[in-house]
């Protein structure tokens, strides 16, 4: 288990990897990445129950699914960074024939990787599938997911949260993204939500609010208390307030830099506000 300390050493690497991975081929999604540095570095370091090695079965050990598979960047630095591949396989990102293509995939065996994502609003489903996997093997693990704000305009999601609540899927923590931008805009301008919380609470869910999502420490607490209110009849969903392009001062608090790479004024300025702190690959 890391102390606080080395995981914001790690978050501030994981800025660094994101943003040199999409500037080498002028493609991906850097702003949602690292909105959820902070979130993906303490799941997997600090929250989650892994166990070594991995396997497809997920037997004897907690499993994350990424639905929103857009930020793959942050996805493929943490799971670099914790072993699952070699860290030097980041530079491959994007490029024909590697393992770590723009959204993730399962084809190409990737250590990690359980399902491909990146079509919105399925991952909440396939989790679910997986909980009640879980149940049925005896297995008393969780499952953890995270999903994006705009994603819930999808619809396939609410059938998939009303069918979580109405089958009492109690070993569920579906975390949501609550950064307020969409690739076209705000989440409000392109199509108001209204109360997610109240949604998902009138779906039947406990609801867990983590206010400063890019706070580690609050991290640690609130998927604490959402841990603490599993197997207890109900799913739980975390809502994780995060700032967009949390890091890199030019690229928070809004959708602009959504799906755009930083060219290479850009990344040194980037990286000058992250300080190296375990070695770049």
């Amino acid at each position: 288990m890391a102390n606080t300390q080395q995981l914001t050493d790690l978050t501030t690497q994981v800025r660094r990897d994101i943003i040199r991975m999409v500037h080498k081929v002028n493609s991906g999604h850097p702003g949602g990445s690292l909105g959820c540095a902070e979130f993906f570095v303490t799941l997997y370091n600090d929250i989650m129950d892994r166990k070594e090695g991995f396997d497809m079965d997920g037997i004897g050990e907690d499993l994350f699914f990424l639905s929103n598979g857009h930020i793959s960047p942050v996805f493929y630095s943490v799971l670099a960074r914790a072993g699952y591949f070699p860290v030097e396989e980041l530079n491959t990102f994007r490029l024909i024939n590697s393992r770590l293509q723009g959204h993730p995939t399962t084809h190409e065996d990737l250590p990690g990787v359980r399902i491909a994502s990146g079509s919105l609003g399925q991952g909440m489903s396939v989790a679910l599938g997986a909980a009640q996997a879980k149940k049925l093997n005896n297995c008393n693990h969780l499952i953890y997911s995270l999903h994006g704000d705009g994603e819930l305009q999808e619809g396939q999601n609410w059938e998939a949260i009303m069918y979580a609540s109405g089958n009492k899927v109690d070993n569920i923590i579906a975390t949501i993204d609550l950064n307020g931008q969409q690739i076209d805009g705000s989440t409000d301008d392109v199509l108001p939500m209204g109360s997610i919380r109240g949604k998902f609470e009138a779906f039947g869910w406990t609801v867990i609010d983590i206010e400063e999502g890019n706070n580690i420490s609050a991290i640690q607490k609130g998927m604490a208390e959402a841990k603490a209110a599993t197997g207890k009849g109900k799913p739980v969903c975390v809502l994780l307030k995060t700032i967009m392009g949390n890091g890199i001062d030019f690229m928070m608090h809004t959708h602009a830099w959504h799906g755009k790479a930083p060219n290479d004024e850009q990344l040194a300025t980037g990286l000058a506000q992250n300080a190296e702190t375990l070695g770049d690959y």
